[in-house]
C-alpha cells in the first residue's frame, strides 16, 4: 500500500514540473525570440515479481511500475510571428538558424533573440544583444564599426554593410550558425543557448534569411498552452485522488483488529 502513496506522490510531483513550465510559456509569450518548452513524462523503474520472460499468464511475468519520470524538457523551434519595428538593428532570423554571441566569462552562445544595440567604448562601437554579449561575425570576432560610420544596412544573407553618407565603407558578415540537433541545446538565460553534446558542434548555417527592421516574436501557442493547461490540472487532481484514496487504505488497515 505504501508504494500506491509513493507512486501517487510522483504524478503530483512531475504535473507540479509539466505545470511550472507551462507557465514559464506563458508568461513569456512577449518575450522576444522565446522557444516554448514542452515536458515529456517517461513511466519509472518496473519489477518484476516471477521471471519477466515467458509470456503473459495470470501466474507469471508480474511486473509492476513505480509512478512516473520526467524524461526531458525539449524546446520547439517553430519560427514566431515577424513583428515589424523598423528599427535596423532590430533583426530577425528565419529558419533553423541562430545569431551567436559571446558573454563576458567567453562563453559562446546562440540566440533567435535579434535586437542589438550599439556599444561605444575605447575599442570602437561594437553590436551587442540586451544582455551586453558581443555579438560576432562569422570568423569569430566583434562587430566593430569603421570609423565615420553614419548608418547601417543588412542584407537577407546576414551581411552588415556600413555607409558614411552614400559610401560603403566596410562590411561584416554576421556569425549564423545551426546545429545537427538543435533539441540538444541547453537555456542559458536571456533567450540564449549552449552547445551541449547532445546537440552537435555549431557549423555555419547554411539555409536561413534575416530580415532588418523586424523580431521574431515567442512562438508559444496560446491555445496549445491553455489545453495543456487544463490536461494537467485534470492530471494532477487524479493523482491526488489517488494518493488520498491510498492514504485511507492505509487508515483502515492501521485500525484493524484481529
Amino acid at each position: 500500500m505504501f508504494e500506491a502513496v509513493y507512486m501517487a506522490a510522483t504524478g503530483l510531483y512531475n504535473q507540479q514540473r509539466r505545470l511550472d513550465v507551462i507557465g514559464d510559456n506563458l508568461a513569456n509569450t512577449n518575450t522576444v525570440g522565446f522557444k516554448t518548452a514542452r515536458l515529456d513524462f517517461q513511466d519509472a523503474l518496473y519489477t518484476a515479481g516471477i521471471d519477466p520472460g515467458p509470456a503473459y499468464t495470470p501466474s507469471g511475468n508480474l511486473q509492476k511500475g513505480h509512478g512516473v519520470n520526467t524524461a526531458m524538457i525539449s524546446f520547439e523551434f517553430s519560427t514566431g510571428e515577424l513583428i515589424t519595428t523598423g528599427n535596423t538593428l532590430d533583426l530577425a532570423i528565419e529558419g533553423n538558424a541562430f545569431f551567436q554571441v559571446v558573454d563576458p566569462f567567453g562563453n559562446l552562445r546562440y540566440t533567435k533573440q535579434g535586437n542589438f544595440y550599439t556599444s561605444t567604448t575605447a575599442g570602437g562601437t561594437t553590436l551587442v544583444n540586451a544582455d551586453g554579449y558581443f555579438v560576432q561575425n562569422a570568423t569569430g570576432g566583434k562587430i566593430i564599426y569603421p570609423e565615420g560610420t553614419t548608418h547601417i544596412t543588412v542584407n537577407p544573407d546576414g551581411i552588415i554593410e556600413f555607409w558614411n553618407g552614400d559610401d560603403i565603407i566596410g562590411n561584416e558578415a554576421l556569425g549564423v550558425y545551426e546545429f545537427p540537433n538543435q533539441v540538444g541545446l541547453t537555456k542559458t538565460g536571456g533567450s540564449n543557448y549552449g552547445e551541449t553534446i547532445a546537440s552537435g558542434t555549431a557549423r555555419s548555417a547554411g539555409d536561413y534569411r534575416v530580415t532588418s527592421g523586424m523580431l521574431e516574436g515567442s512562438n508559444v501557442d496560446m491555445a496549445t498552452e491553455m489545453t495543456r493547461l487544463i490536461r494537467t490540472q485534470r492530471a494532477f487532481s487524479l493523482a491526488a485522488r489517488a494518493l488520498t484514496t491510498a492514504d485511507d487504505m492505509e487508515g483502515i488497515a492501521n485500525r484493524m483488529r484481529g
